[in-house]
């Protein structure tokens, strides 16, 4: 399956898988930016995607950022739908007692495309289960 991207910004770099088995691929920082301890900052990687209908763009953390520095997606997932044609930005949360730097050409977030089904939502009475409406915490 082939998805087109876009250049927006001079600086951006291509979205690139880092091995033959990534299950994502790489996005990257286009602009500097210190997020200090304690906030957010929204980093612009320069890239805008047609995702073909029926599918979703999906961005999460790097596992680097999480073990060495206590820096998150600030939405923990990021949903990028098929009908969005403007530039994909990475929300980045810092979590830690430091300030965190992201500097050109960082890779900030992995992506992923995946397909989803189209889901028909329709009010009625619910089946019963064994679980029932039992919810945090009733299994153990």
């Amino acid at each position: 399956m082939k998805v087109k991207y876009k250049y927006l910004n001079a600086l951006a770099l291509p979205p690139v898988y880092a091995t033959k088995g990534s299950a994502c691929f790489d996005l990257h920082a286009c602009n500097s930016l210190e997020i200090p301890a304690g906030c957010k900052g929204r980093i612009q990687t320069g890239l805008a995607f047609e995702i073909p209908e029926g599918y979703v763009m999906l961005l999460f953390s790097r596992s680097g950022h999480a073990a060495k520095h206590s820096i998150r997606l600030s939405n923990c997932v990021g949903v990028i739908d098929s009908d969005y044609r403007g530039e994909v930005c990475v929300l980045l949360h810092n979590d830690s007692d430091s300030p965190f730097y992201v500097r050109q050409q960082d890779r900030i977030g992995q992506a992923m495309i995946l397909r989803i089904p189209t889901i028909k939502l329709e009010m009625g009475e619910l089946s019963e289960t064994e679980r029932g409406e039992g919810g945090f915490g009733s299994t153990g």
